[in-house]
């Protein structure tokens, strides 16, 4: 996969080849104007990525992730609860992280007052997770992602674990674990990468 950049170097270079030596130019005009509006819709499509797309995470890759993590350790358990809990709802990691300790905000992060665990009208039971800030709301909006019972991998099981792993009281984070001096840490997304990159 190239960049939209390297492809018009591609192409003008192509072209330049062709014309040095007195050829007419490989393309016309208007297949020039249908190229440029298609790279620019891939331009769009890949929004002019520095970092190569990571593979999508399967449901083996979160099975040998769960495996490999000890659910009774903090930080672990809160690995896992991130993990199932973004891949079942489909929410992106940094919705369910923080940059750094410091920069967790009630307005914006899910905190445990915002995790609603229910039963739907045929008994089936559900979490459902008031994101207050997500990219795909409007500003001030929050959107709700509904979770299911997923078996072995349940997100359900997570957050069960986690709050018993971690008690914390209903304004703390959702997803947070708790150092070697007993302090409540909010989970950031580059100590949960390097845990889960460890792998």
């Amino acid at each position: 996969l190239v960049s939209v950049g390297v492809a018009q170097i591609y192409l003008a270079a192509v072209r330049a080849w062709h014309i040095a030596p007195g050829w007419p130019p490989p393309l016309s005009d208007s297949h020039h104007d249908r190229i440029n509006w298609s790279v620019r819709g891939l331009e769009h499509l890949h929004g002019g990525r520095r970092k190569p797309l990571r593979p999508p995470v399967t449901f083996t890759m979160l099975a040998a992730l769960k495996a490999t993590l000890i659910l009774s350790d903090p930080f672990d358990a809160c690995i896992w609860a991130m993990a199932s809990c973004s891949f079942f709802g489909m929410m992106r990691f940094g919705e369910v992280s923080v940059a750094s300790r410091s920069a967790f905000n009630l307005l914006k992060h899910l905190t445990r007052a915002h995790a609603f665990f229910g039963h739907d009208l045929r008994g089936n039971p559900y979490t459902r997770l008031d994101l207050p800030s997500a990219t795909t709301a409007r500003a001030g909006e929050s959107q709700s992602v509904f979770l299911s019972e997923q078996g072995n991998l349940c997100p359900l099981s997570a957050l069960r674990n986690l709050a018993s792993v971690v008690p914390a009281l209903a304004n703390a984070s959702l997803f947070l674990w708790r150092d070697n001096k007993g302090d409540i840490r909010p989970m950031a997304k580059v100590r949960a990468w390097e845990r889960i990159n460890s792998i």
